[in-house]
């Protein structure tokens, strides 16, 4: 009789056990335990923010890089940072590893505009949301666009420049062609320019590309452009201050440094420190601290679930963007110590050191 009770009780203890094993089974865990649900893990894990660079080799994505982990990590989320240093497939792949890690916003400042749509629809797939940082992602549905007014930066260099030199032969210098931004800040100088080009005051006797926006590009470019017309160029427009970098080294190996009024953009310190000097006549000043907090402040609601909604929008080919743009400033001689100096992005001492006596 005893027996026959253990046998029974040992039959209902391996009914019990299978019974477990079938209902984890079927709940898909394979005897694991149950993980809570991620909305209920965030009320203790730290948000984590993806940021995909484009390249670390300039001076002003250095600066873009630590103010917007310093920005992130005062809102009590963390960062993972990836720079591709101008590589396409790289930065695929350093995307795919930040979506992989399960990060919980990724941010992308894309190298091809067009390129990073891929990783947009597979952050997507994973549930995860993507920001464009500075760059528009190009025939994507891309979440949100944070950056500046690009077309206005065109625009201030351009109106600068034309005060100088109304009339006259120009040369445009550009970024990369595969960087959506070098396609607006053309379409804002030629905006100012075309009006004085149909007028006739105006020729411009050379416009290219530099590719990667290297100042070994723009070089080459600029050396190609005075050579084409005798050195005879009353005017420059660089698409940034690397790229102005080179055409001023092209116009010093030819005794024109300072002599031809160039126009940069960035305000990268070889850029400021230029214009002390008097090789390049302006930059554009783009408030990065302001960039980075706001889209700081973005990817960190966006990536808690909270709704973002932004007052313009941007057609990137496929979809009208949600984009938040700020304001650009011209800075010039007269006001780089009201401006760059005064919001601590370069100190006086820096800046003006080239010149010091």
């Amino acid at each position: 009789m005893g027996k026959m009770i253990k046998l029974l009780l040992l039959m209902a203890l391996i009914f019990a056990v299978s019974a477990c094993e079938e209902s984890n089974s079927q709940n898909g865990n394979d005897g694991k335990a149950v993980p809570a649900p991620k909305a209920a893990e965030k009320e203790t894990d730290k948000i984590k923010i993806g940021f995909s660079m484009d390249t670390l080799l300039e001076e002003r994505w250095l600066k873009d890089r630590d103010l917007f982990k310093e920005a992130v990590e005062s809102l009590g989320a963390e960062v993972e940072i990836l720079a591709a240093n101008g590589d396409d497939a790289v930065q695929i792949e350093q995307a795919e590893t930040l979506i992989s890690q399960g990060v919980d916003l990724l941010v992308v400042v894309p190298h091809n505009a067009e390129a990073m749509a891929a990783i947009v629809k597979k952050a997507h797939l994973a549930g995860i949301k993507v920001i464009a940082y500075d760059r528009l992602v190009k025939n994507s549905e891309i979440d949100l666009y944070v950056s500046f007014d690009n077309e206005k930066v065109g625009e201030m260099q351009a109106n600068a420049i034309t005060k100088l030199v109304p009339k006259g032969k120009y040369v445009y210098i550009g970024g990369a062609e595969t960087d959506n931004n070098a396609h607006l800040f053309k379409r804002g100088v030629f905006k100012v320019l075309q009006p004085l080009i149909d007028k006739g005051d105006i020729t411009v006797v050379y416009d290219q590309w530099s590719k990667d926006w290297t100042p070994a590009n723009a070089l080459v470019n600029m050396t190609a452009a005075l050579k084409a017309n005798q050195n005879k160029i009353d005017a420059v427009i660089a698409a940034n201050d690397a790229t102005a970098g080179g055409v001023i080294q092209a116009l010093a190996a030819q005794g024109l440094a300072g002599k031809i009024p160039v126009a940069g953009q960035d305000a990268e310190l070889a850029g400021v420190q230029r214009i002390v000097q008097g090789t390049q006549i302006m930059t554009v000043y783009k408030p990065i601290k302001a960039l980075t907090e706001k889209a700081a402040e973005l990817a960190v609601m966006m990536a808690k679930g909270d709704e973002v909604k932004a007052d313009r929008k941007i057609n990137n080919g496929k979809i009208e963007v949600q984009s938040v743009l700020l304001s650009p400033i011209a800075v010039n001689k007269r006001n780089i110590d009201q401006t760059i100096i005064a919001d601590g992005f370069h100190s006086k001492e820096e800046v003006y050191k080239v010149v010091e006596k």
